[in-house]
């Protein structure tokens, strides 16, 4: 379930930040004066910026960072002017990116168990942030300091949590060559290399796309999708290559995303699967959501799940290779890891993916030979009107090398 990050801009100019789980409903809350507090007294309030995130406590860390940002900080936001939001955080005498401050949480822990778990339902925080702060030596359990997650715990115990300051939230520009297929004043098209993450998130706070097209564009990116984001419409996963459609205004931005939303946007993967599909080809159809088993990977849901989301992809042969082939696949709806995870469902995991297969043990050796880690995917074809022009725009991207050798290999 994703979470938002959301700042309200209230009567009298002043600024409110919070998250939540469902931004229409409290976002109608707020605007009704339903919520008791700050907001209620400040009416009208107008939602001027939100941020999707896929944990609550990384919602929640938006949060925190923006409080801690000055009004001019906030006001370049509204505006998308990510030149002076970079400006800002850099000048040494000017406004904080967060209040640099360290939080701190305490409280009583409410059950026997396990000391992560324990301390997450006490304190709201996940029971991965709970073990990276207890290594990290920022917890405390009756006065000394905790030294394992595992450990076991006693209703009553006092807890203290140390929350160290956030890390600036904005990306900053990076002078990081790009394959620019396709650019004028409202959008480009870019080829983006697998190893490379489309946006800042946990544990890759840059050398991403975003930072790259940040130098580029000299900041003039869509503002719409958050701070951390400019000008990302969509997402390919990082060791996937191949074509992306970039916003640099926020009227193409909206006129991309609608097009996205109506499913009118063509898109076409090449992809090396595992064995050969039979029949050749055909259509996968399956809601696509969290796993049960594991949280961190996506799965294909009963047709009568009250969760996940409608997925359809259509998938052609193009080569029968040796325990392997080439298929293409064209993409109805755009769902996370969905050429994947509808790929794996049939038996016919992509070659090299870490996650959704298992390499067929007569290529294990080639794909050694040939240090190919990563799933065999890439986004070939990209298809969609010109949302100022009109005009109906079609790419494509040859495949990497790293794709052609491994066909070249599978193919003899």
């Amino acid at each position: 379930m994703p979470f938002w990050a959301y700042m309200l801009h209230c009567r009298g100019g002043a600024f409110y930040t919070g998250h939540t789980e469902d931004l229409e409903y409290r976002l109608a809350q707020h605007q009704v004066g339903a919520l008791r507090g700050f907001t209620s007294q400040r009416l009208p309030v107008e939602l001027v910026w939100s941020e999707e995130f896929p944990t609550r406590d990384e919602a929640l860390e938006a949060e925190r960072r923006l409080k801690g940002w000055s009004r001019a900080k906030k006001m370049a936001l509204i505006r998308g002017d990510w030149e002076r939001i970079s400006r800002l955080a850099k000048k040494k005498d000017g406004p904080s990116t967060s209040s640099g401050q360290t939080d701190i949480l305490d409280g009583s822990v409410l059950s026997t168990g396990r000391l992560d778990k324990a301390l997450a339902e006490a304190s709201g925080l996940s029971r991965e942030r709970v073990k990276g702060l207890v290594a990290d030596g920022a917890v405390e359990l009756d006065g000394k300091p905790a030294t394992s997650g595992s450990a076991k715990v006693e209703p009553g115990a006092r807890f203290t949590i140390a929350l160290p300051p956030p890390e600036p939230l904005a990306a900053e520009a990076q002078d990081i060559p790009l394959d620019i297929v396709f650019e004028d004043d409202d959008l480009l098209v870019v080829n983006k290399p697998a190893g490379m993450v489309v946006h800042p998130a946990a544990g890759n706070p840059d050398g991403t796309l975003v930072n790259a097209l940040l130098h580029h564009c000299a900041g003039r990116l869509s503002g719409i999708n958050g701070v951390a984001r400019p000008g990302i419409v969509h997402r390919i996963d990082k060791d996937t290559s191949g074509l992306l459609v970039v916003a640099k205004s926020d009227a193409a931005h909206e006129g991309l995303a609608k097009q996205f939303a109506d499913h009118s946007i063509s898109r076409r993967y090449l992809a090396v699967c595992a064995g050969h599909p039979n029949p050749a080809e055909g259509s996968i159809r399956g809601r696509i959501g969290r796993s049960d088993k594991d949280r961190k990977k996506m799965a294909v849901l009963p047709d009568d799940a009250t969760r996940g989301k409608h997925a359809v992809t259509h998938y052609q042969t193009k080569q029968r290779l040796d325990h392997a082939a080439l298929i293409e696949c064209r993409l109805e709806t755009g769902r996370t890891h969905q050429v994947r995870v509808h790929c794996a469902s049939i038996g016919h995991p992509l070659l090299g993916d870490p996650v959704y297969g298992r390499t067929p043990k007569p290529l294990r050796a080639t794909l050694q030979q040939l240090q190919f880690a990563r799933q065999a995917l890439h986004a070939a074809s990209l298809g969609f009107i010109h949302p100022i022009s009109g005009e109906s725009l079609d790419f494509c991207a040859e495949l990497p090398r790293d794709m052609r050798e491994l066909i070249d290999e599978t193919a003899r």
